[in-house]
């Protein structure tokens, strides 16, 4: 290996820091830049288009960054060079976010492992670097996405099983597996992982319910079929394409009400404040910046004509709600906060969640204390 490449990849690991050394082992096998393409994204406080050829000091610099790596937008409708729009659809994740997610993960040697979201193949990499050559399979919704991925872990010599497909539905012909390694954001934890994990296998992945921040949960999967775990810390990923959650606010007739509450404590509020409001409202919640205001949208993902626009003004006595459809969201949301408090504030480490065939349900302290 270039002797410039190991001191970056030391750095990088440097500045991570505290990680287990089979992970450390791995990044030192895999170095990341085998894995980013010639032209990328860097998502950081801007977006920043990095070119090797163009300028490769600065494509390394950014590629053993902490900072991840957007390699896709829009699906590939949108050309990576025309940073000022698009969606980010697929990137090599931020280093620190990879290397949590494996932790909580902790695959070992002779581990048979499932990975959800192939991406650049760079995670592929360092789970088969972890758990041994041949033990990975690894799934990609994105056909093209794909094809590189397999390309980028031939280059790397690396042997994972590949599959182009719904990573919702697993993969049965190569279970049971020991490890599930979830590499997009899920709303909710299709029953099939659980059903493809052997009784004390892990699942990791990133659940984001699409209310205010994602979170890391670690499941267990029980004797009885069914699976439980507790939310680690924090978790952002791009969503798995089958479950993003859709601009479907349907326009309608709607009333006009004013709050006291400054929408800011809810978009705002810590991270075990955010999993109670969703678990008991079921709704989405997000916020922007129009000129002087701050623009927050509640959303019922089940009836588009079900939404709320909560318009916040600095230094403003009350805001404006509008609200249409019969359901009060606002209300909603601000009745669950308040309950969250009336449970005294309990922080994220003590929520968690069960799956069973008949779904999800997050839970308090115990399961023996489901909420929503």
């Amino acid at each position: 290996m270039d002797e410039g490449i190991a001191v970056r990849i030391e750095r990088l690991i440097d500045s991570l820091g505290d990680i287990s050394d089979p992970v450390k082992q791995a990044m030192r096998a895999v170095p990341r830049h085998r894995f980013v393409p010639q032209v990328a994204l860097v998502a950081g406080d801007t977006t920043t288009v990095i070119d090797r050829d163009a300028d490769p000091s600065g494509w390394l610099d950014a590629v053993y960054s902490p900072l991840p790596i957007v390699t896709q937008l829009d699906d590939g409708d949108t050309d990576l060079r025309d940073r000022a729009g698009g969606l980010y659809t697929s990137s090599n994740s931020a280093p620190g976010t990879v290397v949590d997610l494996l932790e909580l993960l902790d695959p070992a040697p002779g581990h048979r492992v499932l990975e959800i979201g192939t991406g650049t193949g760079w995670t592929a990499a360092l789970l088969s670097h972890i758990a041994g050559e041949g033990g990975v399979t690894s799934i990609e919704v994105d056909a093209a996405l794909a094809e590189q991925a397999a390309k980028n872990l031939g280059d790397a010599g690396v042997q994972a099983h590949l599959v182009v497909g719904d990573g919702a539905d697993g993969c049965p012909e190569r279970a049971p597996f020991d490890r599930v390694h979830v590499t997009c954001g899920v709303r909710a934890v299709p029953y099939t992982w659980v059903e493809q994990t052997r009784p004390g296998g892990v699942i990791a992945l990133p659940y984001d319910p699409g209310f205010v921040v994602g979170h890391a949960l670690r499941l267990t999967v029980r004797p009885d079929g069914t699976a439980a775990g507790r939310f680690a810390g924090y978790a952002a990923y791009m969503m798995m394409r089958s479950q993003r959650i859709a601009a479907n606010a349907q326009r309608g007739d709607g009333r006009e009400t004013r709050t006291r509450i400054d929408p800011r404590t809810i978009t705002r509020a810590p991270a075990g404040a955010a999993l109670a409001m969703s678990a008991l409202t079921g709704l989405y919640i997000s916020s922007h910046r129009d000129t002087d205001r701050l623009l927050t949208w509640v959303t019922d993902p089940d009836a588009p004509a079900q939404w709320a626009l909560i318009s916040h003004v600095p230094h403003a006595d009350d805001h404006e709600v509008y609200q249409v459809g019969d359901r009060p969201l606002w209300d909603e949301v601000v009745n669950a906060y308040f309950q969250w408090m009336d449970w005294g504030e309990p922080g994220r480490n003590r929520f968690g969640m069960t799956v069973t065939p008949d779904g999800q349900q997050v839970w308090l302290d115990t399961p023996q204390h489901p909420i929503g």
